[in-house]
């Protein structure tokens, strides 16, 4: 009996980034077409441009419906979205036909994943200008995911072997975070990030820890009154809920603990206070995942890398550890319904 494969659809990011490039790097691994059916939502004419750059030989072939692709070693099949001029679309040179291009790949894979389509989302990189540029003002995927999917309640994590970090803001400026964290906003990351972690990445009882805001979590108040006036409650509330959770700790020690085994997941109150530790242990093979939509989305946690772009050297490793986290994720959810 054949073992059962999802189909992840892969978005092929900013087309004049080196998504194209680490698509094509990846897909030269025979290993991932024993876990699932790769399919690629994006332009032909770029990919074989990439494919020449990375020094690879491999088929890329077009296919109008996703039951008709080959999804073997030596191939690659593309849901082909754009058909960009490649003389006249240059990397590292992001355009309104490249940035529309890139929204629509993302916009499409998402329709697939909520019909049932495809099982999964993979994103490669996009550029927030670009995106600006074709008149989409999101400030990324996440919240394009978000509103696309009529999710409200959303969170972004961003997950290694070692550590996984939760965040409960995003993209925001740092001297805007103290105002808008409340004790519901972090209980709710709490709560989806012990979900998630239960439903999709098989942990029987999630451990979850809670990063304060000040310098030592506050130190009793002295270093700030987050901690005690909204931490702190947010935690209360999520433990009476069942949820194992602890905190608030200090930032500069608690990465440490859980990257060696005290914590499943550390909630972290901005962006850089969890991207710092986790991109130090987990550069080349990180990956970004959003939890609580209704489909599942992971995505590499680099940028476009412009200044590299069509140089053919771009590391594949965080897009292949994405392709194995989102079919993980399908098979955990798949298995979960027939129990």
């Amino acid at each position: 009996m054949e073992t059962y494969r999802p189909v992840i659809g892969i978005t092929m990011g900013d087309p004049v980034g080196i998504g194209p490039e680490i698509i094509i790097s990846a897909l030269s691994n025979p290993l991932i077409y024993e876990l699932c059916r790769p399919l690629v939502i994006g332009d032909l004419s770029i990919l074989r441009k990439a494919q020449k750059s990375v020094g690879k030989n491999l088929k890329i072939k077009d296919v109008n419906n996703i039951r008709t692709g080959i999804y073997k070693n030596g191939y690659i099949d593309v849901l082909a979205l754009s058909s960009l001029d490649p003389d006249q679309t240059v990397w590292g040179k992001p355009t309104v036909l490249t940035g529309s291009a890139m929204v629509n790949y993302i916009t499409t894979a998402i329709d697939l994943a909520a019909d049932g389509s495809i099982s999964a989302i993979v994103t490669c990189p996009i550029n927030k200008k670009a995106m600006h540029m074709a008149g989409f003002n999101y400030n990324g995927h996440t919240e394009l995911l978000a509103e696309r999917t009529r999710t409200d309640n959303f969170v972004m994590m961003l997950a290694g072997s070692r550590l996984r970090v939760a965040l409960v803001t995003i993209h925001m400026p740092l001297k805007d975070v103290p105002a808008v964290l409340s004790k519901e906003r972090i209980f709710n990351t709490i709560k989806i990030t012990w979900k998630a972690l239960n439903e999709r990445f098989d942990f029987e009882n999630p451990r979850v820890a809670v990063a304060g805001l000040n310098p030592h979590a506050g130190e009793e108040g002295m270093f700030g009154s987050e901690e005690k006036n909204i931490i702190m409650p947010a935690i209360d509330l999520a433990r009476k809920e069942g949820f194992d959770v602890s905190g608030p700790f200090p930032a500069d020690t608690i990465f440490y603990h859980a990257a060696n085994g005290s914590h499943d997941a550390v909630v972290c109150m901005y962006h850089d206070q969890g991207l710092i530790p986790l991109k130090l242990l987990h550069f080349t093979d990180g990956v970004n995942t959003t939890l609580g939509l209704p489909i599942v989305r992971t995505s590499v946690d680099h940028g476009t890398a412009y200044d590299i772009a069509g140089g053919g050297n771009a590391d594949p490793g965080s897009l292949i550890a994405a392709i194995n986290m989102a079919v993980h994720q399908a098979l955990s959810i798949k298995n979960k319904k027939y129990v």
